[in-house]
């Protein structure tokens, strides 16, 4: 079938022959012979299409259309009528009519109208399951976190998703910036518009420059043709700078500009853009130390300084790892056709005592890794990367043998410190501390009572 259609018309002899005509092309093809039939037809089932008369016994068909809309507003509406004028023509397309015809009814017509109908609501349709898996890859929900500066950090994101205002985003490499940026544009109504990309530290600041800009064709060698900036290409979207810190004096004066006044010129052209667009920026350099060193504009830093989210690093919120290993495992287990359960207990204990220099990032390869070269139904310590294991095992055993340290005294500074990240991770919230732990409540007070761990001495150290 081709499509579902309603078809209105209080003549007999003329609703029949459409009907079978259409049938004849593959139509899902239903009749109705007045507004109040027709409404009943529509609220039992979502037909694509109706086609109905304007002239019926009970209501006309622009009432019919205006029901649709307030009603079954995703069904395209036909209206046919015998005394055809412009007047009425430019009613029913403002009223949100998909078509609007003179009878006699050519059938050719008739059904070129309908073809029409069923590809643009076609294209709605894949749009809406477009924006559905950009929500679902790119969305707020796609960023894995329960600690409480995570939560936190949600939040002023929703904020400040749907205002202007410029957002910079602070942290280490390989936390997910990119990500959240992107969420930030989902959550936006620019979600529509594009979202561009631009990996500043990448390129040399000549290139960066045009890359951003744009450039004229014969403004410097090697530039033969003119060329399309990011900033213009983001028009009435989001352009996010990663790593902006890298840009020289020269190009943060055109930053500055930009950022104020929504204007520049393209390298080498005298023409002046004006975009709407919202800009987004993320770096893991100490703007505030780069200012002070003169490295740094002031007056910039003031400017992108707006909001500013600070994304944590791993090693600071080892409550998340188990979810983050969850989550990866689903989609590593997909992507390469397997079916392993999950890590061992001893394997994410070991993955939560671990460092993690390469944050979130890293933990993604190291899923993968594991996943592809897994041999068991379960990821075991042992199957995790052998400098990874080395580095967590007992970082201090040579000197712990010089000093003739007994093993139990050696293990327990880095216990207190495991407990004291995963305590201070989950907000010192102690039931939630031990479920990330994959100990009892009990055993988490004994613990926090023999390493003299209290919440108000730390609150006080700190």
């Amino acid at each position: 079938m081709n499509g579902s259609l309603l078809l209105v018309d209080d003549d007999k002899y003329v609703l029949d022959a459409m009907a079978e005509f259409l049938r004849g092309l593959g139509y899902r093809t239903e009749t109705a012979s007045n507004s109040r039939d027709a409404t009943q037809r529509m609220k039992e089932y979502p037909f694509d299409v109706v086609v109905s008369d304007v002239n019926l016994p009970d209501q006309d068909g622009f009432q019919l259309l205006e029901w649709a809309k307030q009603h079954t507003p995703e069904t395209a509406v036909i209206l046919l009528t015998g005394f055809g004028t412009i007047e009425n023509a430019v009613e029913a397309i403002r009223l949100g009519a998909f078509d609007y015809m003179t009878k006699p009814i050519i059938c050719d017509e008739l059904n070129f109208s309908i073809e029409r109908a069923l590809g643009q609501r076609q294209i709605v349709q894949e749009n809406k399951t477009l924006r559905a898996q950009l929500n679902e890859r790119f969305g707020l929900g796609n960023i894995i976190g329960r600690d409480y500066r995570m939560q936190k950090m949600f939040d002023l994101m929703e904020s400040v998703s749907d205002t202007r205002a410029t957002v910079l985003i602070l942290g280490e490499s390989g936390t997910g910036k990119t990500m959240t940026a992107r969420a930030i544009h989902q959550l936006s109504s620019r979600r529509g518009k594009p979202f561009v990309e631009v990996a500043c530290g990448s390129l040399p600041d000549s290139l960066l420059e045009s890359e951003l800009f744009g450039h004229m064709a014969g403004s410097f060698t090697g530039a033969v043709h003119d060329k399309m900036g990011k900033f213009l290409q983001a028009d009435g979207g989001t352009i996010f700078l990663d790593e902006m810190a890298t840009a020289s004096p020269s190009l943060q004066v055109k930053l500055l500009r930009v950022l104020q006044d929504r204007e520049f010129e393209p390298v080498g052209g005298n023409k002046t853009h004006k975009v709407d667009v919202r800009v987004i920026l993320a770096t893991n350099a100490n703007l505030e130390d780069m200012v002070e060193s003169g490295e740094f504009r002031q007056d910039l830093y003031y400017r992108i300084n707006v909001i500013t989210l600070t994304q944590p690093p791993l090693r600071e919120r080892i409550g998340d790892i188990p979810l983050l290993l969850e989550h990866f495992l689903a989609e590593f287990n997909s992507q390469n056709g397997k079916h392993i359960a999950g890590f061992s207990e001893s394997a994410v204990q070991v993955l939560q005592r671990y460092n993690w220099p390469g944050n979130v990032r890293e933990l993604v390869n190291i899923v993968e890794r594991s996943v592809v070269l897994a041999k068991g139904n379960i990821i075991a310590a042992e199957d995790l990367p052998d400098n990874l294991r080395r580095q967590v095992a007992m970082p201090d055993m040579n000197n712990s043998r010089q000093n003739n340290t007994p093993l139990k005294a050696a293990l327990a500074n880095p216990e207190r410190q495991i407990l004291l990240e995963a305590l201070e991770g989950h907000g010192w919230n102690r039931q939630n501390t031990a479920k990330a732990l994959g100990i009892n409540r009990t055993t988490l007070y004994k613990k926090m009572k023999k390493f003299s761990i209290d919440f108000d001495k730390q609150m006080q150290a700190h």
